[in-house]
C-alpha cells in the first residue's frame, strides 16, 4: 500500500546488509539533521496503529544520558524486568544502539526492521536518526516488554525519540550544546529539553542548577517535577553514598562502576525516577545494588591499564571537558599527561582546550576524515590560543597521533584519548586489537 516501486524492485531482487541499509539512509534525505515530528508520526502509524504497550521512560540532557540509560538498564534487568534500551551515538557497531534484554540486537533484526519501515515510508523522507529510531520502537514493540529507556538525540521537544508520551522523563544537565538547533543560552536550551515532559508525568532535573527557561516550560507543560537539591539530596562517602527523598533513605549504597565524580549524580537521577515509578517498576535493594555495580558504558572515563596508562573518554562540550579536567586531577600521575584529540567544527574547541589546559602536558592533534571535522590548522590555532604553554604535535590520522604518543611517553605517562564519538569509537578498536 506504501511501497514506492522502484524501491520494492531492489528489495526483492537483493536484501540489502546492514553497512548497504545505513549507507542508503545517509543518501535518501537531503539533510542530517531534520528536527520535527509529523513525518515521523505519520510512518509509525503506518508501521504500528496500535498502542505502544511499554512503559516509557525518556532521558534528555547535554551530558550524562548515555550513564543514566546504562544505569536504568542494569537496575532493571537485575529486578527482572524485560527492557529495552535506545542510545545514539554508536562508538563501533551500529547495533550498539538498540539493547534488548541486555543484548545488543541482531543484523537481521536490524535489516528486518528497516525493511518494514521503507515498505511504509512511501514518499515520506527520513533522516538516518529517524530510521533508527523507528527501528528501535519497532523492535520494541515486538519483543513483548515491560520498560524502554530512549536516549534523546538532539534537544528534545522536536527529537524523533519525542515522537511517543513518556511516562517518565529525566533530564541529567543543560548545558550550551547544539545552538544552531536549540538557542544559545541555558534558558532556551532548558525550554527545548523540556519538551520530552509530560502533563501530570513525573520529570526529575538532576543538578541543582535548573535553568529558569526549564522550568518555566516544565510548569507549563504541567509536568510533576522533582529537582536534585530540593526533592532528593544525596552524600558521598569514600567507599559507599546514600540517597534520600522525603522519608525515603538509601544508605550504604556502592560506588558505581563507571568511573568519574558526575556518575553519583546521574546515579542518584536514576533512583529518583526509580522511586517515583516503584508502583509500576518495583525494584529491590539488591537489584539496585547490582545494577550500580554492574553498569558499563564504554568511552566515559574508561582507564584501560598499561603501559602507558590510556584514558578514554567522549568529552566534546566544554561542560564534559570540565568534568573530564576534574576526574583526572583526582588522580595520582607519576608521569606526564598527553592529550589525542580531535573534534567537529560545530564543537567549542578552545573553551574544551581551555578546560583541560591544567591538566595536560602536550597535545597531538589530527584531522577527522569527514567534511564536519575541524582541520589541522583550526585545531592547532585553538591548542595554541588556549594553552599555549604545551606542546602541540600534528599528525596525519588517529594512529599516527597515538604511535607518536606512545613513542614520547615513559613509565608512569598516560595517554587521554578524547573528543567526538568517533575518536573514541576508532581508539576503542585500535588499543583493544
Amino acid at each position: 500500500m506504501f511501497r514506492n516501486p522502484q524501491t520494492t524492485t531492489t528489495l526483492m531482487t537483493k536484501k540489502r546488509s546492514l553497512r548497504e541499509w545505513l549507507d542508503y539512509q545517509q543518501q535518501i534525505h537531503p539533510a542530517g539533521i531534520e528536527l520535527g515530528l509529523g513525518r515521523l508520526r505519520e510512518v509509525w502509524l503506518r508501521l504500528h496503529p496500535g498502542q505502544f504497550q511499554p512503559l516509557i521512560i525518556s532521558v534528555a540532557g547535554t551530558n550524562g544520558k548515555g550513564s543514566c540509560v546504562a544505569y536504568l538498564d542494569a537496575i532493571l534487568g537485575a529486578a527482572s524486568w524485560r527492557v529495552g534500551s535506545y542510545t545514539s551515538p554508536h562508538l563501533i557497531r551500529y547495533n550498539e544502539r538498540i539493547r534488548i534484554n541486555d543484548e545488543e540486537v541482531g543484523d537481521d533484526e536490524l535489516c528486518a526492521a528497516f525493511e518494514r519501515i521503507e515498505a511504509c515510508r512511501g514518499e515520506i523522507t527520513l533522516t538516518y536518526f529517524e530510521f533508527g529510531t523507528l527501528a528501535a520502537l519497532d523492535l520494541f514493540s515486538r519483543h513483548q516488554l515491560d520498560v524502554v529507556i530512549l536516549e534523546v538525540g538532539l534537544g528534545g521537544r522536536l527529537d524523533a525519540v519525542n515522537l511517543l508520551d513518556a511516562d517518565a522523563a529525566l533530564v541529567t544537565s543543560i548545558g550550551i550544546d547544539h545552538q544552531d538547533w536549540l538557542g544559545d543560552n541555558r534558558d532556551d536550551i532548558g525550554a527545548e529539553k523540556a519538551g520530552i515532559l509530560r502533563t501530570g508525568q513525573p520529570a526529575v532535573y538532576a543538578e541543582t542548577d535548573m535553568p529558569a527557561g526549564f522550568l518555566r516550560a516544565a510548569t507549563t507543560i504541567g509536568a510533576k517535577l522533582y529537582h536534585a537539591g530540593d526533592d532528593y539530596r544525596y552524600t558521598t562517602g569514600l567507599d559507599e553514598w546514600s540517597w534520600q527523598s522525603g522519608g525515603t533513605l538509601r544508605h550504604a549504597l556502592p560506588i558505581p562502576a563507571m568511573r568519574g565524580h558526575c556518575q553519583i549524580q546521574n546515579a542518584a537521577g536514576v533512583l529518583m525516577i526509580l522511586h517515583l515509578l516503584r508502583q509500576k517498576l518495583p525494584v529491590s535493594r539488591e537489584a539496585l545494588r547490582q545494577g550500580l555495580m554492574q553498569a558499563k558504558l564504554s568511552g566515559r572515563f574508561q582507564v584501560i591499564d598499561g603501559e602507558p596508562l590510556i584514558i578514554l573518554d567522549v568529552a566534546h562540550n566544554q561542560e564534559a571537558a570540565a568534568v573530564l579536567a576534574g576526574n583526572l586531577g583526582s588522580m595520582q600521575f607519576r608521569g606526564k599527561l598527553r592529550a589525542l584529540f580531535s573534534m567537529y567544527a560545530d564543537k567549542p574547541l578552545q573553551a574544551v582546550v581551555a578546560a583541560l589546559e591544567n591538566a595536560v602536558d602536550e597535545w597531538y592533534i589530527y584531522p577527522l576524515d569527514d567534511e564536519r571535522g575541524s582541520s589541522s590548522e583550526e585545531l592547532h590555532a585553538a591548542v595554541l590560543q588556549a594553552a599555549g604553554h604545551a606542546g602541540v604535535n600534528s599528525s596525519d590520522s588517529l594512529r599516527d597521533a597515538f604511535q607518536d604518543a606512545k613513542k614520547a611517553s615513559a613509565a608512569g605517562d598516560v595517554i587521554l584519548i578524547f573528543g567526538s564519538f568517533r575518536v573514541v569509537g576508532e581508539a576503542l578498536k585500535m588499543v583493544m586489537l
